[in-house]
């Protein structure tokens, strides 16, 4: 039977070198897992012994990295081997990217470091499953491979978002500063465009017809007054004005029984600009 093998107490590399063969790599999907001491190998056999058994992290073979003081780690000597055998996959290359760096411990780089938002992203949470399941290596690896499922999935948005907002977002003046509107299904366009500065973003999505726009949680700008009209010209629709005054909904995967808006972009945008 195939075996994946990594040091005792996985850190995020090792956990992310397994999630990658596990997701990636042809015929490893069901591959069970060993641990050992770090820089061991199973039971002490040379590397490569057996090819049913890879080792990543540990044993100082193709797939480790503590035998050099290259700018590498497991995870990305893994992820460059898939690379070869499938093709570059950006959202991928860029993940496992975030893993080197702080396998490398260039998160004391990060812009202010010790703020607590840290502390829920998966390095702390590896950390404290480490303390919570110290002699259960299999449920620390099995929750920080779900998590990675999550992370992934969201990388994947984050490069379709930064595509869509360049070929397809609309920029246009608030009283408040730029904004953009955009068609499309990903909701990540709106959390990413908010981050590169835009004051309100719309989104319409095309297939289902909903509506959300979200502005910056700013005093001075209020959507109140937007709610109001949107309701006034369109009652038959479901809006939704949060309690921030700072999003005005329409359709949520909250509120599956929602009434989708009629309004175009061009239409939504007009109002947001009056």
């Amino acid at each position: 039977m195939k075996t994946i093998v990594t040091h005792i107490g996985p850190d995020l590399d090792a956990i992310t070198s397994i999630w990658l063969v596990k997701m990636f790599w042809p015929g490893w999907e069901e591959a069970a897992l060993a641990f050992v001491p770090a820089g061991k190998t199973l039971d002490g056999k040379p590397l490569d012994d057996n090819p049913e058994i890879l080792h990543v992290d540990t044993g100082m073979g193709k797939f480790d990295h503590h035998q050099s003081d290259a700018d590498t780690c497991a995870a990305k000597l893994v992820y460059e081997q898939i690379s070869q055998m499938k093709g570059e996959d950006p959202a991928l290359g860029r993940l496992v990217s975030v893993v080197n760096d702080i396998d490398h411990f260039r998160e004391v780089y990060f812009s202010d470091p010790t703020a607590d938002h840290y502390e829920l992203g998966l390095v702390s949470a590896i950390d404290g499953w480490r303390l919570m399941y110290s002699q259960d290596p299999l449920k620390v690896v099995a929750l920080g491979m779900d998590t990675l499922d999550g992370i992934y999935k969201t990388f994947q948005n984050k490069v379709a978002a930064e595509g869509e907002l360049k070929e397809k977002g609309s920029e246009f003046k608030t009283t408040w500063g730029k904004a953009i509107g955009i068609e499309t299904g990903n909701d990540e366009t709106v959390h990413l465009a908010q981050k590169m500065g835009y004051v309100v973003v719309v989104r319409k999505d095309p297939k289902k017809g909903s509506v959300r726009i979200k502005s910056l949680p700013r005093e001075d700008i209020d959507l109140t007054p937007l709610y109001n009209k949107l309701k006034e010209e369109e009652p038959t629709a479901t809006w939704f004005l949060h309690a921030s005054r700072h999003m005005v909904l329409n359709g949520s995967s909250k509120n599956p029984d929602y009434v989708p808006s009629t309004k175009t972009l061009a239409d939504v945008i007009k109002l947001v600009q009056s």
